[in-house]
């Protein structure tokens, strides 16, 4: 995948990060792969767990250095996060509706979803329409969804960290360190950020949370009405069928009326 230039290998030598304009806590480099170490640092992460006002102390200056900010649930040392960067392709490769309708027909394709997916039926329905204009400033919206991460027991997170990634833009923050949260629905974790892309011109979004397969984004531009929410909840029904099937709304419209006004976008994969 296209990279930026990483200014990560420079925290090795000086760990405070003074020379990219930073004051970091004490942290830890990540670049230990699946395959074994990667050629350069894939990620930082702070030590400690993010208390209130870490993302926006150092999301700004982080980003004008080339990394974005992330909270990734450290509580294991991510000993058992499996990144694969080296077999991921390019989210700017990808088209988000052929993504959205190939995962969308390979969920309907034996018919025996009705009732699920009303009111829409086997046949992708489209993308969503995008909104006049955001409720917020993404990355002020970001900043408060991870305040409020970092104190929410039901978040999925055990322990969140705020951690710095070398990303052209929060979209691609999971292709960047071939993260596999998603990987029994889809392997390319590019194809997926393909969608979050999408969504970050459309929606507003940030990715701001990182599980073993949880998937956490704030969200600057939610949908106001039922008809809108159920658009969006076709893309999401495509994205992860298991927040819907799965979750505690199992029809989407009832899972639809759950994303009225909801700044937070939560996602996992079983």
């Amino acid at each position: 995948m296209a990279t930026l230039p990483n200014p990560l290998p420079t925290l090795a030598t000086e760990p405070s990060g003074r020379s990219l304009g930073l004051r970091l806590p004490p942290g830890r480099l990540i670049d230990m792969t699946y395959d074994g170490p990667w050629h350069e640092p894939l990620l930082w992460h702070a030590e400690k767990p993010a208390a209130p006002g870490t993302w926006k102390a150092l999301g700004a200056p982080a980003a004008r250095a080339g990394l974005l900010p992330v909270l990734v649930d450290a509580a294991a040392g991510l000993k058992d996060w499996v990144l694969l960067p080296g077999e991921t392709t390019y989210p700017g490769d990808h088209d988000v509706e052929e993504v959205l309708a190939e995962y969308w027909e390979e969920e309907t394709e034996d018919g025996e979803l009705g009732e699920e997916i009303e009111p829409f039926g086997d046949e992708w329905p489209g993308l969503a329409p995008a909104p006049a204009a955001f409720c917020a400033d993404p990355d002020t919206r970001a900043a408060q969804v991870a305040d409020a991460l970092g104190g929410d027991p039901d978040s999925g997170l055990e322990e969140a960290h705020l951690a710095l990634v070398p990303a052209r833009r929060s979209a691609d923050i999971p292709a960047a360190i071939g993260w596999t949260g998603p990987v029994n629905y889809e392997r390319d974790v590019a194809r997926v950020c393909a969608v979050l892309r999408s969504w970050e011109d459309r929606f507003g979004i940030r990715v701001v949370a990182l599980g073993l397969d949880t998937l956490v984004l704030s969200v600057a531009a939610p949908p106001a009405t039922q008809e809108d929410a159920e658009a969006v909840a076709a893309e999401h029904f495509a994205f992860c069928p298991d927040s819907i099937l799965q979750g505690e709304q199992d029809t989407l419209r009832a899972y639809a009326k759950s994303l009225l006004g909801e700044q937070t976008w939560t996602f996992w994969w079983d």
